[in-house]
């Protein structure tokens, strides 16, 4: 069975919480080794009323804190650094195959001097690689050219080279992803402006999006990249019978219809990198964290921890 790193996310969350609930269905599937340490495990074991179950294998000695449920905070939020960093280095070391990361919240992560904006974000530094952000299910992906910057800013990156290189890396990360890749990828690259910018009308970034897309294809020796589409439509129940996988320009341009449309089951994958990153598409849900009855949906924990134990045997 395959070890998996778990990343326990900020613990005045419920990522402790869907790790406690879901040991024994994880478990069956991979070997977890939760990144947590004893004294924050009772706490918040007592605090949710869920016992610790025998088998739940920890690592890593944290600096213990009082977990206060929905909080922002400078100690959860280094802990939850702290406790994805002990995944990074498990699996950079080998002694994992894979890391699962449960939900952090940016504003703690500031709060405690972390000057990254995400997960992915600290996995581009930590590798020098250019992490691709991809979250979806199997009916679904979307990959996000930007992420989390400012929607001011996203037209200023609309560069040739810069979105020639980014096709490239996601194609080739898709061979390890994707089995569509002998059968003939196809890949739909949505434009930046409405209407898909009307031939210049509404802007031109789209010319740019076009000429990046036929050189990564001349690059690939296959047309695997089509676009740029007008972003209102490629989403439609009869556009997406012919794709699976969509490059959106910015965040909630890819998002918003991803959640709609399969919020429960979504994940969360890091592409182009030389370890195994998946993850929950879910925030840490402060406003039901730690209370009674809130019965959390599972669905994007389970579907994670299956898609790591997937990529890290593809990618042995």
């Amino acid at each position: 069975m395959q070890k998996i790193a778990i990343s326990i996310g900020d613990l005045n969350g419920v990522g402790i919480q869907l790790a406690l609930e879901n040991h024994k269905k994880v478990s069956k599937l991979c070997k977890p080794i939760y990144c947590i340490d004893k004294r924050l495990l009772r706490q918040a074991s007592k605090l949710l009323n869920i016992k610790i179950p025998n088998d739940f294998k920890i690592f890593g000695k944290y600096d213990n804190f009082k977990i206060k449920a929905g909080q922002i905070s400078k100690k959860s939020g280094q802990f939850s650094h702290q406790s994805f960093l002990t995944a990074i280095k498990q699996a950079k070391s080998k002694k994992v195959d894979a890391i699962c990361t449960l939900p952090i919240n940016k504003e703690s992560w500031n709060k405690a001097g972390i000057n990254y904006v995400g997960h992915t974000d600290m996995l581009r530094d930590i590798f020098q690689k250019d992490a691709i952000m991809m979250l979806g299910c199997n009916k679904m992906f979307v990959a996000l050219y930007t992420e989390h910057i400012a929607l001011r800013d996203v037209a200023k990156q609309i560069k040739i080279k810069k979105l020639t290189k980014f096709f490239v890396n996601f194609a080739n990360s898709l061979r390890y992803h994707s089995r569509e890749w002998e059968r003939g990828l196809k890949v739909a690259v949505l434009g930046l402006n409405p209407h898909a910018g009307d031939n210049g009308v509404l802007g031109e970034e789209e010319s740019k999006i076009k000429k990046a897309i036929k050189k990564a294809n001349k690059l690939l020796g296959k047309n695997i990249f089509d676009g740029a589409f007008v972003p209102d439509i490629v989403f439609t129940p009869n556009f997406r019978k012919n794709y699976k996988y969509f490059i959106a320009m910015y965040h909630d341009q890819g998002l918003a219809p991803l959640k709609a449309l399969y919020f429960d089951e979504s994940i969360n994958v890091s592409l182009n990198l030389p370890i195994v990153r998946t993850s929950v598409d879910h925030g840490t849900a402060f406003d039901i964290a730690y209370k009674k009855n809130n019965k959390l949906s599972s669905k994007s924990y389970i579907n994670a921890v299956k898609e790591a134990i997937c990529l890290s045997k593809l990618t042995r």
